[in-house]
């Protein structure tokens, strides 16, 4: 969490990233109410336009994919920590190699609405328990993160006004976490897809643009910044090789590997990315769309790569740090000196842009489960789609308000920690339950409900237990100390666990004759597909 005694920018970037601001907001809600489901429809509500280009997709799960943390968080890393920067943001672009590989295609074949569908079709008779575990997991993930943007639009006010009172923390929460709610409920997929391509847009050419300007700065060799960075970083040639960050020690290490194991697999099982790679009619317009994105995301991650070394460059990297610890002011220190006030207030807006988006395609996929997962197997099909579509757009109030209150409560945590936990809990819980179901076909219910509510419980207590919360300055309790596990990342315990009691649980416990039989259906459709 960003604490600054004074803003980074002056007022007059103020007053203008504000009205840029409210112009793309009025612009995109107004948009997405012309294209909001006009028809009870849940598939229109879950799926949006599934005509739409491959360009278009590609732009939509590269909105979904990219949140602010890419812009702020990893270029203020490059920045304070040089290579150990640069490897984190290796691990983002892998991540989306990851669902390009191994669970795009066959995910889109077996699949409906929510993941939910696609354990129905696995396990007939058992499905019950499984959807209700998944939509726990699922919101879980999309709570933690939402409010991980929402906490992170008040540090990125702080780059503005300093820090911030009470009222002013509470006002920019609110305002935000309304904003998403109309998005999520009245516009539904057709309303985050506005927002997401328009985003994507914004984000791919304002990182370019400034990339390009700090490259120009140099005579566009690469080298030359490289040597500037270094430079100016106080660490010479160090700040280009490993261990700046995450090579003090062995545990360093190991914390850096959890790190990056759990971006890599958990970016890849977030629900609302998840639910994007269904959206596509066809899985030829789904592949052209991922390989859109893939090559979205690596421009995107070359951009803040540049970016942050840039920052050290020009700014200096005492400079940063003094200002901001976090590094998160990096981008907004080197706007307003490549550009000024209005570079400043074009990339401040972006910022928001990218929370706001995050945040939307966030609570539609938790909304979508507790309707769709949980209130429609309650039911037992007994729910008409109009009825289905009221709980869903219920749901999407009640998350963007219980997001908004526990951002509220929990303002000074550390952004970067709320989102690293959900790629932990989505990495440990529904991955491995994705991969049984589709590619083991052994994989029993009991398996599914022990890898979710394992994953889960494991990621969530070794957070508990970990620097994270006790025994550091930055810790939610400084001066208390019961952090027996040492990293502060648990994706390197608790993703393998995930996949143990998946296989413990179905070994223990294998599946029923007519589950056995079901999966040689559900494997046909997986390879073969069924498109609509």
């Amino acid at each position: 969490m960003v604490t600054l005694s004074a803003g980074v920018v002056d007022a007059a970037s103020l007053r203008l990233t504000f009205v840029l601001f409210l112009s793309v907001v009025v612009i995109t809600l107004f948009t997405a109410l012309l294209t909001a489901p006009q028809r009870d429809e849940i598939g229109e509500f879950y799926l949006g336009n599934r005509s739409m280009s491959p360009l278009r997709n590609g732009l939509a799960m590269c909105g979904d994919y990219v949140s602010a943390a890419t812009l702020l968080g990893s270029t203020g890393l490059v920045a304070l920590t040089g290579y150990d920067g640069l490897m984190y943001l290796v691990g983002t672009t892998v991540a989306w190699m990851a669902v390009l590989l191994l669970i795009a295609e066959p995910l889109h074949r077996a699949g409906r609405f929510t993941l939910g569908d696609t354990v129905a079709l696995r396990m007939p008779r058992q499905q019950r328990p499984v959807r209700l575990a998944l939509a726990l997991c699922t919101v879980v993930i999309a709570v933690l993160y939402l409010v991980a943007q929402l906490v992170g639009s008040v540090a990125l006010l702080t780059q503005f006004t300093g820090e911030p009172g009470a009222t002013t923390r509470t006002l920019c929460v609110v305002v935000i976490g309304t904003i998403v709610i109309m998005y999520a409920s009245l516009g539904g997929m057709p309303g985050a897809t506005v927002i997401q391509v328009i985003k994507a847009v914004m984000l791919v050419v304002g990182v370019t643009v400034t990339a390009a300007l700090v490259l120009h700065r140099y005579g566009w060799n690469p080298n030359a910044l490289l040597t500037a960075a270094a430079d100016h970083s106080g660490e010479s040639t160090r700040f280009l090789q490993p261990g700046l960050r995450y090579g003090g020690s062995a545990a360093s290490k190991l914390d850096f590997f959890s790190l990056q194991l759990a971006i890599v697999l958990g970016l890849a099982a977030l629900p609302h990315v998840l639910m994007r790679l269904l959206a596509p009619r066809s899985v030829g317009v789904l592949r052209s769309s991922v390989v859109w994105a893939v090559g979205l995301v690596g421009l995107i991650c070359l951009g803040a790569g540049v970016l942050g070394l840039g920052a050290t460059a020009v700014v200096g990297r005492d400079t940063i740090a003094g200002t901001d610890r976090t590094g998160n002011a990096s981008v907004l220190l080197l706007a307003h000196s490549l550009g000024g006030g209005l570079l400043t207030a074009l990339l401040s807006c972006l910022a928001f842009v990218t929370l706001l988006a995050v945040a939307a395609g966030l609570t539609l996929a938790a909304a979508s489960s507790l309707a769709h997962d949980v209130y429609g197997e309650l039911r037992r099909g007994r729910v008409s789609q109009a009825e289905e579509l009221t709980v869903a757009r219920l749901a999407a109030v009640v998350i963007g308000v219980l997001g908004m209150l526990l951002a509220l409560v929990s303002w000074g945590a550390n952004t970067a920690t709320l989102a690293f936990l959900a790629f932990a809990i989505a990495a440990s819980a529904i991955l491995p339950t994705l991969v049984y179901t589709l590619f083991w076909r052994r994989f029993s219910a009991r398996g599914a409900l022990l890898s979710l509510g394992g994953g889960l419980l494991c990621s969530v207590l070794l957070v508990v237990f970990s620097p994270v919360v006790s025994s550091r300055p930055d810790s939610f309790y400084p001066h208390a100390d019961f952090a027996w596990f040492p990293l502060q990342n648990p994706g390197l315990v608790s993703i393998p666990v995930g996949f143990l009691l998946g296989w413990l649980g179905t070994v223990l416990n294998p599946p029923e004759q007519q589950d056995r039989a079901a999966y040689q259906d559900f494997e046909v459709r997986m390879l073969v597909g069924a498109e609509e």
